[in-house]
């Protein structure tokens, strides 16, 4: 079975050509259609969802060197700009999963300005046993009105997710744990990869590389940029600014070798501010300009 990020969400229903583009901004599911006996561990999410998991049973919940761990029912919520990843403790799992990109969200509120999905934010809400059923309420009608045929469902389907962010606002969240120095870089190492690689390959002149520096990669991993770049020195033996550096070259090089994109049009792609300072990051690297590089081809 694939795993939960591996769902090609057009083929899990029919939906009406007049829908197809909402769907793409959301969807919902029983976690118990996707879990294996035994359970496996799901890998760090790789696709730009935000998530909001309803999950019974003991399982585990890592972000950054903060681990989680919960054993009844919980609320986990998932902000596709911070990896993590979730480990059932036993086969007895069950509940629900809304998926949703920020676009479904448009004009409706500012879904990145609630605490559970920002970086340093606590995304794990314990729920007591009478909160049980008005939880579960809300994912059945998310997937009765999902299969309807309900004109303005997609309202109601924001409705219904706001109605689970509020009701996790009024809970207490769980409290984490930190890991060992030696754990906790392994974990950190991991994610700040996972940051990196979410932004490759560029795919249009029009998309550009929104995390450059060590700073915003930390601010996104929750973590003091010095810890960050401890972690990533003592895992790979490169500090973050040249683990960056390597990025960007390494996509700098296949855009001019593979697309007729004027050079003024990479450097905005790859988050130069000047074409200048591109010109003169190439050039330190390769010892060649970009211009002369791709006139090599």
């Amino acid at each position: 079975m694939d795993s939960l990020e591996d769902i090609n969400l057009s083929e899990l229903h029919c939906i009406p050509d007049n829908i197809k583009k909402e769907i793409s901004h959301f969807n919902v599911f029983r976690l118990d259609d996707f879990i294996c006996k035994p359970a496996r561990p799901v890998p760090y999410n790789r696709r730009n969802y935000y998530k909001i998991s309803f999950i019974i049973g003991k399982n585990r919940a890592y972000f950054a060197d903060k681990m989680i761990e919960s054993d009844g029912q919980v609320l986990l919520f998932a902000n596709p700009q911070i990896p993590y990843s979730w480990e059932p403790l036993d086969d007895e799992q069950s509940g629900f999963f809304c998926i949703f990109t920020e676009a479904f969200f448009d004009q409706f509120g500012n879904i990145k300005s609630y605490p559970m999905f920002q970086p340093g934010g606590n995304p794990v809400f314990v729920l007591p046993d009478n909160q049980l059923s008005s939880v579960k309420a809300i994912y059945t009608k998310m997937l009765t009105e999902i299969q309807s045929d309900y004109t303005y469902k997609y309202d109601v389907l924001r409705n219904l997710t706001f109605e689970l962010i509020h009701l996790a606002l009024k809970l207490q969240p769980v409290q984490s744990t930190l890991y060992s120095n030696a754990n906790a870089a392994t974990r950190i190492s991991s994610m700040f990869m996972e940051l990196l690689e979410r932004q490759f390959p560029i795919e249009s002149p029009i998309q550009q590389v929104l995390l450059r520096s060590p700073a915003e990669f930390a601010s996104q991993l929750a973590v003091h940029v010095n810890h960050l770049n401890r972690a990533l020195k003592e895992t790979t033996g490169q500090t973050t600014s040249q683990l960056i550096s390597a990025r960007i070259l390494q996509e700098s090089r296949a855009l001019l070798k593979h697309t007729n994109w004027n050079i003024s049009e990479i450097a905005w792609c790859l988050g130069f501010e000047e074409l200048s300072h591109f010109i003169n990051f190439f050039k330190k690297n390769v010892s060649l300009t970009p211009k002369t590089f791709r006139s090599n081809k």
